[in-house]
């Protein structure tokens, strides 16, 4: 992500991070394993995989990644502030990905001057 902002030239701004894809999202949160695991835990709780959602009526089987996109959305916007993220001190971007059946892509747009 820094790379694009580097890119961009961009010093005062925004980037926006979007999963391309209605089964994987991004999210900010800390940089530190214990809260990742318990996101993910929490995730599988409300939405489980397995469960026979209405959507596997279509012939699909992944409704829980459906479900977990909505939990953890699909786009950040996070600021531009001297040509940096401006992300406070613990926090990442993270991506997740709640169905690996399907090539998908993130996309990286650098705003401002």
């Amino acid at each position: 992500m820094l790379f694009a902002v580097r890119e961009s030239g961009v010093t005062e701004g925004m980037a926006l991070v979007s999963a391309m894809h209605i089964t994987a999202g991004v999210y900010v949160n800390d940089a530190e394993p214990g809260i990742i695991q318990d996101i993910d835990e929490m995730i599988e709780k409300i939405a489980p995989f397995g469960e026979s959602y209405r959507h596997h009526q279509t012939g699909e089987d992944n409704g829980d990644a459906h479900l977990k996109s909505l939990l953890v959305h699909h786009q950040v916007i996070v600021p531009v502030t001297n040509g940096k993220l401006d992300l406070g001190p613990w926090q990442q971007i993270y991506y997740a990905e709640f169905d690996e059946r399907r090539r998908k892509r993130v996309i990286i747009k650098v705003l401002g001057d």
